[in-house]
């Protein structure tokens, strides 16, 4: 899998060179600011970029106005936006019209090297990456009188990890239960909430942010 990235930290750039060379991902190209990054997408044809969302000069929102301008000409090429803050409003822009090849995380969530990997992985084979406490805060921000009291402890677990954009399987091993279980977990809380069910796992994690927003 071929990575560029695109962040203006040196000491962050270059630990995310050699922690994804040593877990077997091929970084092609690194950069700081985002017209840089930009060139890179376009001369390497990668499959996952990185972006830092606060790029050079500004520091402002340069990292996502790239990763937007990738979404809309490289549609094939996963982008993974590395935020220091939790920014509702952008990570659901960058959602807005589909959730497949898109992951959204929190800086601090690096330092877990398993799950930074398997993220990437997991943007750049076409599914979702969205940071548990993004999830966490769209979940706080329901009212405590909507449909979401009607699931069951087990089924709230499996929907924050439906939203992250785990995979049923991603989801039984997080769990440690049967793949079959998760199906029935997964079809009972799209029937509770009212969501189309049967849609691809990129939809399904589009539909749920959604739902967790409104």
């Amino acid at each position: 899998m071929r990575i560029v990235i695109a962040e203006d930290s040196v000491l962050l750039r270059e630990g995310l060179e050699r922690l994804l060379g040593e877990s077997e991902l091929e970084v092609v190209g690194s950069c700081q600011t985002a017209d840089d990054l930009l060139l890179q997408v376009s001369r390497q044809a990668p499959d996952v970029a990185i972006v830092d969302i606060r790029l050079p000069p500004t520091h402002n929102d340069e990292g996502m106005r790239a990763a937007l301008e990738i979404r809309a000409r490289h549609p094939a090429v996963g982008v993974l936006v590395l935020s220091q803050y939790v920014e509702l409003g952008l990570a659901m822009k960058l959602l807005s019209e589909s959730a497949q090849g898109v992951g959204y995380l929190l800086k601090d969530r690096i330092s877990d090297v398993r799950e930074f990997v398997s993220a990437v992985r997991r943007v750049g084979d076409g599914g979702s990456a969205i940071d548990p406490i993004i999830v966490s805060t769209l979940l706080s921000k329901r009212r405590n009188d909507d449909l979401l009291a009607e699931l069951t402890p087990r089924e709230r677990e499996v929907l924050m990890l439906m939203a992250e954009g785990r995979s049923n399987q991603g989801i039984a091993e997080k769990l440690v239960i049967t793949l079959r279980a998760v199906e029935k977990y997964v079809s009972s809380i799209f029937s509770k909430l009212g969501l189309p069910a049967g849609a691809s796992e990129s939809r399904r994690v589009l539909a749920v942010l959604l739902y967790l927003r409104s």
